[in-house]
């Protein structure tokens, strides 16, 4: 169910109206789109042979990093809004509502077209991990609901801009470090390092940053392309 959710987010920005979508005072049928192509019968035991990718809202700009947070039952789903600097939930229970605003960039000054929070993650405990465009960090919402900021440097050089992020199996966390959230990208004279690379956040109570690779101009994709753990 988990999946399923987190698929149908990748649908949530296929319009340009204003934002609006189903809550439990407009019970009608949700709007269906595409197919669902099928290359090996092991899929179906992650999604049931009669499913429909359906709209669950639109209106947004444009949304990245679905994350489904608590159980499959009661649970909710985040996803966010980069130009915007906004994170989204959605419920069965309540439909859509703003979780968080600012997301990514808490500064007074105009940051460009994408300033907001990109990929989302969990830690080892259960926790929010936010990869911020605009506050070049990756930050965590701690329970108490203030933020901590988990990595914004290397070697004392601001990160570019955090763009994704996976969790490990130990609790480390990796992240990309693309030119993305920039204002004016590789070129920006904001920018401190002279590469764009992929980065592992020790978990423990030093959470020391290690620079795993440099060689990615497009490093976002490294995460999807390797497993870990």
């Amino acid at each position: 169910m988990r999946f399923f959710y987190s698929l149908l987010a990748m649908v949530l920005a296929m319009a340009a109206h204003p934002l609006h979508a189903q809550t439990p005072s407009t019970q009608t049928p949700l709007r269906t789109l595409g197919t669902i192509e099928r290359f090996k019968p092991e899929f179906d035991k992650l999604l049931p042979a009669d499913s429909k990718l359906e709209v669950l809202a639109d209106g947004f700009t444009w949304t990245e990093g679905p994350l489904w947070m608590g159980d499959d039952k009661n649970g909710y789903l985040l996803f966010t809004d980069i130009p915007r600097n906004s994170i989204f939930s959605w419920s069965k229970f309540h439909g859509i509502s703003l979780f968080m605003e600012p997301s990514g960039y808490t500064g007074v000054t105009y940051y460009g077209l994408e300033p907001g929070a990109n990929g989302l993650l969990k830690d080892s405990e259960g926790n929010l991990v936010m990869c911020e465009h605009g506050d070049r960090r990756v930050s965590v919402l701690t329970p108490n609901g203030g933020k901590r900021t988990l990595a914004d440097n290397y070697k004392g050089k601001r990160l570019n801009s955090p763009n994704d992020g996976v969790l490990k199996s130990n609790g480390d966390i990796y992240f990309t470090d693309p030119p993305y959230g920039l204002p004016q990208r590789e070129n920006d004279p904001r920018r401190e390092l002279d590469h764009f690379g992929v980065y592992r956040i020790s978990h423990g109570p030093t959470g020391s940053v290690f620079r795993r690779t440099r060689k990615h101009s497009t490093s976002h994709r490294a995460i999807r392309r390797k497993r870990f753990g």
